[in-house]
Order: C-alpha cells, then sequence, then structure tokens
C-alpha cells in the first residue's frame, strides 16, 4: 500500500474564531497527558525558566506553572490572537505575574535568557513549513542539562486513517477543529522522518517514542 504523503498546512492560527474554538475546545487528555510523560521522564522537581515554543492560548504552559510551581514561563507564539487569549486565562487563573510573552515568528525570535532549564513544544512541528525551524530553535536555547520535550501528533498511513481519527478523537467538536485536526494529521510527519529529522540537526542524543494511535515524543538532554 502506498503511504500517505505529507499535505503542509498554514503555520499560524491567526483568525480570532479560530483561536477561539482551539482555546475553548477540552484538551485535557492529551494536555495531562503531555505534563505526565515530562514527569515520568524528568520526575518532580523543575526550577528556573521554562520555553514553550509555539505555545497557543498557553493551556499546557498553565499546567506545568501549576504542577512545578518553582519555574517560571517564557511562551512563544506567532499568533497574537492565541497570546491574548492566554493572557486572559492566565489572569483568571491567577498566573499572569509567572509567564512572559513573546510574540514571534521562530527562529527569529530574542530572548531574555541564553539557555532554558526545559524546551517543551506542542503540537507546533506539523504547522512548520521547514523542520529545521524548531530544532534549530531547540539547540540555540539550550545549554547543559536542559530538558528537551516535543510532543505532535503523527502522521496515518491513509486518508480513511486520518478520517478514522477525526472521528474518534472530535466526533463531538466544531467544524472547523474537526477540520483542523484531519489538516493537521496530514501535515504530521511519520516516526521515521522524525528520526531523519535528528540525525541531520545531530541531535541523535534525543529520543523518539510513540506513546499513542495519534502521538510521538521526542525528549531527552543535550
Amino acid at each position: 500500500m502506498r503511504l500517505l504523503q505529507r499535505v503542509p498546512e498554514p503555520e499560524l492560527m491567526c483568525d480570532l474564531a479560530q483561536a477561539r474554538a482551539y482555546a475553548e475546545a477540552d484538551f485535557s487528555e492529551p494536555h495531562n497527558r503531555f505534563v505526565e510523560l515530562f514527569r515520568e521522564r524528568f520526575g518532580n522537581r523543575l526550577a528556573g525558566t521554562l520555553l514553550d515554543l509555539g505555545c497557543g492560548p498557553g493551556d499546557i504552559y498553565r499546567r506545568f506553572a501549576r504542577c512545578y510551581p518553582d519555574c517560571i514561563v517564557h511562551a512563544i507564539d506567532a499568533s497574537e490572537p492565541m497570546l491574548a487569549l492566554g493572557r486572559k486565562a492566565d489572569r483568571a487563573a491567577g498566573l499572569e505575574r509567572r509567564i512572559d510573552y513573546f510574540n514571534a515568528y521562530l527562529p527569529d525570535v530574542d530572548l531574555p535568557e541564553t539557555s532554558y532549564s526545559a524546551v517543551i513544544s506542542n503540537s507546533l512541528l506539523h504547522h512548520l513549513k521547514h523542520p529545521d525551524t524548531l530544532w534549530k530553535t531547540v539547540q540555540r536555547f539550550a545549554g547543559n542539562n536542559t530538558r528537551i520535550f516535543i510532543m505532535d501528533l503523527l502522521r496515518p498511513a491513509s486518508t480513511e486513517a486520518a478520517e478514522q481519527l477525526v472521528t474518534e478523537y472530535a466526533s463531538g467538536e466544531p467544524p472547523v477543529l474537526k477540520r483542523d485536526f484531519y489538516n493537521s494529521l496530514l501535515a504530521a510527519y511519520t516516526r521515521e522522518e522524525i528520526e531523519s529529522q535528528l540525525a541531520d540537526y545531530g541531535l541523535d542524543k534525543l529520543k523518539p517514542e510513540v506513546v499513542s494511535d495519534r502521538h510521538f515524543i521526542v525528549w531527552g538532554s543535550l
């Protein structure tokens, strides 16, 4: 059977209605799992500054801020509507003093720190036109013993498999989210492609792992 080829999608969610639909969706299961997987691999202590690449409306970094009360967060996204929704939610959660926001288009970002205690990213890679945008940014801001944790979608073998995943996990969501989930699945990478990317960018110390029927992680320290 011929495998499904990658179909890139737009890099940014700048439409306010699209951003709001994403922010209001219930991603508690995969986002809680993101934090759980990080804790399983790196433990229960994290101090210093956490860098979140492609933070969106911030649900994941808020979960990290609650789980790791000794860390602060630098949150980066190129979509101002996403950051605006994140700021609003942070104020409601009483976390705004622990979050600094940067509206920037990777890799062209200037940050106040040259390296971070941890660099995380969720569902950014499949949005990017070129994967080196993520991997070079990870290299740039990783110091000694920086904890790296990337999670993203896996591309299914066929459009039929993608449609089945949408039905299973997004059947009750608004049409815009079902459409975006389907397009994101088609824009995602396979495990073999991720392994090739890590080798190409000298990131062989990082470990790729498939953790669900639709997600992989890349983790480790450089």
